[in-house]
């Protein structure tokens, strides 16, 4: 349950249209619900402005499908993540509502509108081809929170006049995400050219002493442009997850008492 829909509730027991049995009723699944094997939060999104995310990487199908279904039965908004394979498939037929994306190996059922957040949208940018999958779980990610995004692929500093022609846009983005493996040189570059927050993601992309990402992160965080935050290898989510709690909560200060 989010914020608005606590707070219709709310409302429609201070002016008497629900029974306060009714809302004891709506309510009885938080905080949360235990299936055994998994407990779902179903404050996540009063807390984070986004429900509970489910991982599908290391659950049985049969788990994803039964996390999902009684994420649905709350009312909430379903996002799963690196949902891929035949488990990908006996979820969707098990659960047909839901929206995937091979690229970005995510689903989703929207049931309760997303606010647009408004505002100039985040830079999504990819070293390569290779890194946009981890970039799409990124946008795939943003417009859960209602974050608008630009995607800006394939500019690696192989070819860095690419990357250069874009930099008036990039410099009125809120905040990058910057996405890179082999020698991960691209987000120091980014962080360099404008003063955006800059969310750098390390790839497994890379021949050889790449060493599956590693050297991206390691080359990431020791990064000479000041201030970059790194995420975990391949980790599209967790950096569009830091970007939307900034934006949210800077929204959040920045409104009206």
């Amino acid at each position: 349950m989010d914020a608005v829909r606590l707070r219709e509730l709310l409302e429609a027991v201070k002016v008497g249209s629900v029974e306060i049995d009714s809302a004891l009723s709506t309510l009885a699944t938080l905080p949360f619900s235990d299936l055994g094997y998994a407990r779902i939060d179903h404050h996540r999104a009063l807390r984070q402005g986004i429900a509970e995310v489910v991982l599908a990487e290391g659950k049985t199908p049969e788990h994803v499908i039964g996390i999902v279904s009684r994420i649905i039965e709350a009312g909430d908004n379903v996002f799963v993540t690196r949902l891929v394979g035949r488990a990908a498939e006996l979820v969707q037929e098990a659960l047909p509502a839901l929206s995937y994306s091979p690229l970005a190996r995510t689903a989703k059922l929207i049931q309760q509108p997303i606010p647009e957040r408004g505002g100039k949208p985040v830079a999504i940018v990819t070293a390569g081809t290779s890194d946009i999958p981890v970039a799409e779980e990124a946008y795939e990610t943003l417009r859960m929170f209602g974050l608008p995004a630009e995607r800006f692929f394939d500019v690696g500093v192989a070819g860095i006049h690419r990357l250069m022609s874009h930099v008036e846009v990039l410099s009125g983005a809120p905040a990058a995400i910057v996405v890179a493996g082999m020698e991960g040189a691209l987000p120091s570059v980014v962080g360099g050219l404008i003063g955006a927050p800059i969310v750098a993601v390390p790839t497994s992309v890379g021949y050889g002493t790449a060493l599956g990402g590693f050297t991206a992160l390691f080359a990431m965080l020791t990064s000479c442009a000041s201030g970059i935050t790194v995420v975990n290898i391949d980790n599209g989510f967790g950096a569009a997850m830091a970007v939307g709690r900034i934006i949210a909560t800077q929204q959040k200060q920045r409104a009206p008492a």
